[in-house]
This record gives structure tokens, sequence and C-alpha cells, in this order.
């Protein structure tokens, strides 16, 4: 069995697919994440035990250690999900981003061509770096625009965006100077399971459930469209497997969708699912001060990976978003253990000025 270096594998996106990975046999998978505040290794704790998976605590941009776990592990790829992803925290701490990010990435990058280049030649062909990207490298759109395509050309909008958007930048540089074997995934927002709850749909469910105010912010009008986390995943290891090397695809759910309609949905799901006697939880919602910047639309054209290879979402958002709902109502405990005393500081930051504490 072939053998994955993941970077920031206790996080959402990551933690996800590892589970995915060893409940399907894809490959044994080593796991290197900094643990940050949205880290977390009880996302991981049913895979104790097992002889294939380890866990390394790290740095992506500690080289040496970087160098240390390419010799040693001798992987076959390596999936770089590690990143600070969260706009209003980039907003706050822009430099945060461009450290992980960007320079995380180039010393990836650095120590993954050093590798390669010494592999035997077979091994060399077989070897893949593959770069977790985001939807808004592209920038943002107007409601009659058509949706972006891999050709697109980046306009970043937001600390995050950009700092993303330089990365892709660098991995598309290794490939084209020194041939390193690279893809590229530019995916719209992500949802499902284990996602911190900064993020709008775990935060308005967790919200609704405590009886807080459900903030959204400035008309609500703001589109996305809505990627059920483990399409994301299967999507991710067919592009390992199949995908041409330096390209880029993109990943969407195929499913636009308004915040406000986000949150309704949510709000009526829980009505059902857990329901207070004369009060539905979209009472909860209040409008606050929009956030700098912030994009009108989102849309992604995955006709490309549905040609291509023959992908395609198998959750509609209504069916993704019941099963992310009920996954919340269904692990207390985790959810008590996201709710540290510096997430409540997040918030306090992040909303205070909004009129939402």
């Amino acid at each position: 069995m072939s053998t994955i270096l993941v970077t920031g594998g206790a996080g959402f996106i990551g933690a996800n697919f590892i589970l995915l990975a060893r409940k399907l046999q894809w490959a044994n998978i080593v796991n290197l994440d900094k643990l940050t505040y949205a880290s977390n290794l009880e996302n991981l704790a049913e895979l104790k035990g097992d002889k294939n998976y380890r866990f390394v605590q790290g740095d992506i941009s500690n080289l040496e250690l970087v160098n240390y776990l390419l010799q040693e592990y001798q992987p076959n790829a390596i999936i770089n999900f590690a990143a600070e992803s969260h706009v209003d925290r980039s907003i706050f701490s822009p430099q945060d981003f461009m450290q992980t990010n960007v320079a995380g990435t180039c010393q990836l990058l650095a120590a993954s061509r050093f590798y390669w280049q010494k592999l035997p030649l077979e091994q060399q062909k077989q070897f893949r770096f593959l770069q977790i990207s985001t939807d808004e490298v592209y920038g943002s759109l107007q409601l009659e625009e058509p949706a972006f395509t891999e050709d697109n050309p980046y306009a970043p909008n937001s600390p995050y965006a950009a700092s993303k958007a330089a990365a892709d930048h660098f991995v598309r540089a290794y490939h084209h100077t020194y041939g390193l074997p690279t893809l590229t995934t530019n995916c719209s927002n992500n949802y499902g399971p284990l996602q911190f709850p900064e993020k709008l749909i775990p935060l308005i469910i967790l919200n609704a459930l405590a009886g807080k105010s459900l903030p959204i912010y400035g008309d609500g009008q703001n589109i996305r469209d809505w990627l059920y986390v483990i399409d994301h995943c299967a999507a991710i290891y067919l592009i390992l497997q199949q995908g041409k090397i330096g390209e880029t695809y993109n990943i969407g759910g195929l499913n636009e969708q308004t915040n406000l309609s986000v949150v309704e949905k949510i709000c009526y799901m829980l009505d059902e699912l857990v329901p207070q006697l004369n009060f539905s939880y979209s009472a909860l919602i209040t409008f606050v001060p929009d956030r700098p910047g912030h994009d009108r639309r989102y849309a992604i054209d995955c006709s490309k990976i549905m040609t291509e290879l023959g992908w395609k979402p198998q959750e509609s958002f209504d069916s993704g978003l019941r099963k992310t709902v009920e996954w919340y109502l269904h692990n207390p405990l985790w959810v008590s253990q996201v709710h540290s005393e510096a997430y409540q500081k997040w918030l306090k930051q992040n909303y205070e000025n909004r009129g939402i504490v």
C-alpha cells in the first residue's frame, strides 16, 4: 500500500480525508499537524491503534522535520491541507496567514523537491504534490457572471485569499521550474462533520442550540457554492490518482446558496429535529454589519473534473446539510471540547463591534 504525507490532517478537511483514506484503505497515512486552534486530535480518535496511521506534531515550515519525515516514511505523495483558513481572522492578523500559507508552503515545496529528485526514476514518476486551495483566489462574481473555471485569472480580495493565491503560484512555479509533479485543487465552501465552529454552518447550529443570536453579515445575500466535505475528499483522491500533472482542478458542490438561505435551512431542520414549544430558531436571526471586503458571490464550474475524471458530488445541499446538523446534535462531547476559552475570546473579538457578543 502507498504512503501519503498529509499536512494539516487534524483540521476539518484533512481529518475527514484521513478517516476516509483509512476506512477505504487508500493508503498508509503520516499526518503532520502543528495543532493550532482549529486542529483537534479528537477528530482522529477512531484511528487509535491503527498501525498504518502516524501522527507527528510539527510545522510545515520546519524544513529539518519535513526532510526527516520524507526520508523515514518514503511517501508516494504529499497532500498539503495545512493552512490558516478563516477570512475574518486574516483581516485581524494577515501576518499569520502569510507565514503558514505562503512561507510554510514554500518550505514544504523545497523539501518535496529535494526528496523527489533523489528518488529512483520509477518512484519519481509516481510521486505527486497536491496543493489544496480555494475558490476565493479567483475574487468575486456578479450575479449574472458565469462560474469560475480553471482559466479565471487570480484576483484575491482578502488577506486569506491572497495568501492562498501566493501559495498556488509557488506550486505552479515549482512544477514549471523544477519539474516537480504537482496538482492543485480549488474548492468551494466545505461543510460537514468536524468543522470548527467559527465557520458559518457550525456556528449557526451551535448558536441556535444555545439560544444565542444567529449573526448574518450585511443583507445575507452573499452567495457561496457549498461542497459536502466527503464529496471533496473523494475528488481529492481521484485527482491524486488520475489527475494530469501540472493541472488545476476546480471542485464544487453545484449548490449555490445565499447566506440567509443557509441559515434559514438550518433553522428549519432544527425546528424539526429539536423543536421548541411555540418558538422557531429563525427568531434568533440577527443581521450585523458586514465584514470588510466581503466578496458578493463565489461559484465553481467543475465541468473539467466531471468530464475528464468522471467525478460528481453525491450530496445535494439539503442532504448534506441534514447529515451535518445531525452530526453536531449527536456529538455533544466534541462540541464541548472545541468551546475553549480562546474560542470564546475570538467570538467576542470578531462580533462585539457588530453588536453581537
